[in-house]
């Protein structure tokens, strides 16, 4: 029995159910490993779009991106910010949907996979989601994600480089058609040793459990 156990996360930045996720998952695997589990839970994020379509530079906060470009009403909308707030602030997260930028996550993904090849995902992902849903930065912008890679320890003239060249365009396509062909249509999704998936932020006991299953099995 390998020592590893792997989790391969689909998700997205701009998707608030990926940050309350990554929250619970990590409580999960605390418990999991305080009730004996002996395996070590690694993580590797995979790239999903959830607005493929959505410009660099929306013009709009929460309420008319949900409500025109998802075409939700207004008031739906305003109820689901609180629902989705409220969560979030149980997790310890402090979600400021009125500072927030909505923008196309391509590039921010691309960052991901450079920041996996440094050894530095999880810090990145992490980094990313925190500066998208609390900080109001803008996270589609090169620059901007220049310096936030730097915040992680990660050199920011290499990554303007590459989000420039689109060195990593060719991975994160290759993550979506991955995810595509697991039948993933939202995220965050979990594959939890190539055989077990656990779709959307569950408890911290489900996912404990879940890898509690795998483990064993």
């Amino acid at each position: 029995m390998t020592d590893v156990l792997k989790v391969d996360v689909w998700s997205d930045v701009a998707c608030p159910w990926c940050y309350i996720g990554k929250r619970r998952f990590a409580e999960g695997v605390r418990r999991y490993t305080e009730a004996g589990g002996d395996r070590v839970v690694e993580v590797e994020y995979h790239s999903f779009e959830l607005s493929p379509d959505t410009p660099v530079d929306f013009e709009g906060d929460e309420i008319d991106f949900l409500a025109k470009h998802k075409r939700m009403p207004v008031e739906q909308v305003r109820q689901l910010i609180a629902y989705v707030k409220q969560v979030a602030a149980g997790e310890g997260i402090d979600y400021d949907f009125e500072a927030l930028h909505h923008t196309k996550t391509l590039k921010a993904h691309e960052l991901l996979h450079l920041a996996k090849a440094h050894g530095k995902q999880e810090e990145m992902k992490e980094r990313l989601l925190a500066a998208y849903f609390v900080e109001g930065r803008h996270v589609g912008r090169i620059e901007e994600l220049a310096s936030l890679a730097a915040d992680v320890g990660l050199d920011p003239v290499e990554v303007t480089t590459a989000l420039e060249a689109g060195t990593y365009a060719d991975a994160v396509a290759a993550d979506i058609a991955q995810g595509l062909a697991y039948g993933i249509n939202g995220v965050p999704f979990y594959v939890i040793d190539g055989r077990y998936g656990v779709s959307g932020a569950q408890s911290p006991e489900m996912f404990a459990e879940a890898l509690a299953q795998a483990a064993a099995e």
